[in-house]
């Protein structure tokens, strides 16, 4: 079949590309402002696409895959409804032509899908399962963020967003899984869903699809995620307990069931990402020594806490929160690892629910173990953001924080956002 995909260079959409490749079919796309690491992934496999939306770069296709960053009024999806082609979105057509026969291990959560499911595949593939995966970053210890294999078990990121303008339940309710690992739950998504308990709904339906033989595994003492599995449970629950994190040479490390893992990563976060993985590991069969034994060689997932550059005296990372829970996690990881040397926090409030200005506050706590923070002021937003932050940390364009930036000596430099932050690496890697 020739699937041309819109919305290609997205996280989800792009790895389904790969994956549609992989099965022998012929791939072609367009999107817009498309940035790395998807767009050098979509390069390296020799994926065409066209930029922008222009019905002249719409191929014939045998069916049109439409991402759920397209709505009514996009040209293509406008000539698509009126010609009457065939159409899918990306959920449904891996549901039908890849899932159905694959025992999922599908990871779900506000924060940590991608990290975790990176090392839930890691594990798998270093235990000899060999599994196909889909996931929303590019893996360091693959080099891409999905494949298909032979095996029997597919490892997929499950994300709540909706699936397309024609399908507004959450893309993971067409996933089926066997395995689900429930990370946390908190609002947000302001764009699509008015509440939590909006969020809440969409998650028991994912739950009402796991199978009586399946297994949830969730973390403790979270009312969120209580309040879901009290509407109905049909299925084995895995809770787990809070471990001890330890501070080491390389990083951190903690114990499971008589293993231990001990690896360059930072945080509680990443501890419960850990522990998540390795219990849904142990469902299909994988050994707790053996999975500690992987994760203590697992590489990590771009975008996450990634060191871009390094000087003498200044340490620049990549990471991709964009939430104030996650940039809460991340700086607090950081902290602990480098104790009293500078952080300076660099954000950009690019995602729906920041600009909404329903987590003000808690932005504002998330940044407090950043000795500076840079802020690019954004647009169209409903709220005084001047309320919130003084005038030397608001900024109206990249140049001047890339600027501001060249007057601090020395400190490790957090770049935070979900989107290309106006190439913001490139130009602070030529001034540093």
């Amino acid at each position: 079949m020739h699937l041309h995909i819109l919305g290609i260079a997205g996280t989800f959409m792009g790895s389904l590309a790969l994956i549609a490749k992989q099965l022998g079919h012929q791939v072609s796309g367009q999107d817009q402002g498309v940035y790395p690491p998807m767009s050098t992934q979509l390069d390296q496999q020799n994926i065409n696409y066209a930029q922008g939306y222009e019905i002249a770069d719409m191929p014939e296709a045998d069916i049109y895959i439409i991402g759920n960053a397209l709505s009514r009024g996009n040209a293509c999806v406008e000539e698509i409804l009126k010609k009457q082609y065939a159409y899918a979105s990306g959920a449904q057509w891996l549901s039908e032509h890849v899932l159905r026969d694959k025992w999922v291990l599908a990871i779900s959560g506000t924060h940590g899908k991608t990290t975790t499911a990176s090392m839930l595949a890691w594990i798998l593939d270093y235990a000899g399962y060999n599994p196909s995966f889909l996931i929303g970053g590019v893996v360091e210890d693959f080099g891409v963020s999905s494949r298909l294999t032979d095996s029997n078990f597919f490892v997929i990121e499950a994300d709540e967003y909706d699936t397309a303008f024609f399908d507004k339940r959450s893309k993971f309710v067409h996933y089926h899984p066997k395995t689900l690992v429930i990370n946390n739950l908190e609002f947000d998504h302001a764009d699509i869903f008015d509440s939590l308990k909006d969020i809440q709904k969409q998650f028991h339906h994912l739950i009402r699809t796991v199978p009586n033989d399946g297994l949830i595994i969730r973390p403790e003492n979270n009312l969120a995620i209580d309040e879901v599995l009290e509407q109905g449970l049909w299925s084995s629950e895995k809770t787990l307990s809070t471990q001890t994190l330890k501070t080491t040479k390389i990083g951190t490390s903690f114990n499971v069931e008589g293993a231990k893992v001990n690896w360059h990563l930072l945080g509680e976060h990443n501890m419960q990402n850990g522990l998540s993985a390795i219990y849904a590991a142990h469902h299909v069969g994988v050994p707790f020594d053996v999975a500690c034994e992987a994760l203590n060689q697992f590489k990590g997932v771009k975008r996450r806490l990634e060191v871009k550059h390094r000087t003498q005296d200044i340490t620049l990372y990549d990471d991709f929160a964009h939430h104030p829970s996650a940039i809460q996690t991340t700086l607090s990881g950081l902290r602990g690892k480098v104790g009293g040397e500078t952080i300076v926090a660099i954000l950009e409030l690019r995602s729906n629910t920041m600009k909404s200005g329903i987590h003000q506050q808690s932005l504002v706590d998330a940044l407090t173990q950043a000795d500076q923070v840079l802020i690019l002021r954004p647009s169209n937003t409903d709220w005084n953001i001047d309320a919130l932050f003084n005038k030397h940390e608001l900024f109206n364009s990249v140049d001047e924080i890339v600027n501001a930036l060249s007057h601090i000596p020395k400190g490790h430099f957090v770049v935070m956002s979900n989107g290309g932050f106006d190439d913001i690496f490139n130009k602070l890697i030529k001034n540093l």
